[in-house]
């Protein structure tokens, strides 16, 4: 049973929570980015960070790098979740849990998802500073 979950969304995340909905007895991996907050940047030190996003645009890409990405690579299931509003450093931004049988397809997918999102997901983020 395929379960590929896309939240774009104001709640925070449990990453326990993303995984027990991937594993099944066919599952022996599951490989799991989460990007936080950090507390530096560039510019300075970051005191909250703004995101906002086309839902519905966003969504509908980010099912397609899902489906692109199990065409690629050998895995399961998918799971992303993105955060949008006013997050303070050390707060969660996004999740991206993969399942497959083996490890190897799991860690290659998990970061080509993250990539590819970075780079054609309406999300788009601003940072304020101390």
């Amino acid at each position: 049973m395929a379960v590929e979950i896309i939240e774009i969304t104001e709640n925070d995340f449990s990453t326990d929570d993303i995984i027990k909905k991937l594993k099944q007895p066919k599952i022996g991996c599951v490989v799991t980015f989460v990007g936080i907050v950090r507390g530096t940047s560039q510019k300075g030190a970051v005191d909250t960070l703004e995101i906002e996003a086309y839902d519905k645009m966003g969504k509908k890409l980010l099912l397609e790098l899902v489906e692109k990405a199990k065409s690629q690579f050998e895995i399961e299931d998918v799971h992303i979740v993105h955060r949008t509003g006013k997050l303070k450093v050390g707060d969660k931004i996004v999740c991206i849990a993969v399942s497959a049988a083996h490890r190897k397809d799991a860690f290659k997918a998990c970061e080509w998802l993250i990539n590819d999102l970075k780079k054609i997901v309406p999300i788009w983020k601003n940072e304020t500073y101390i």
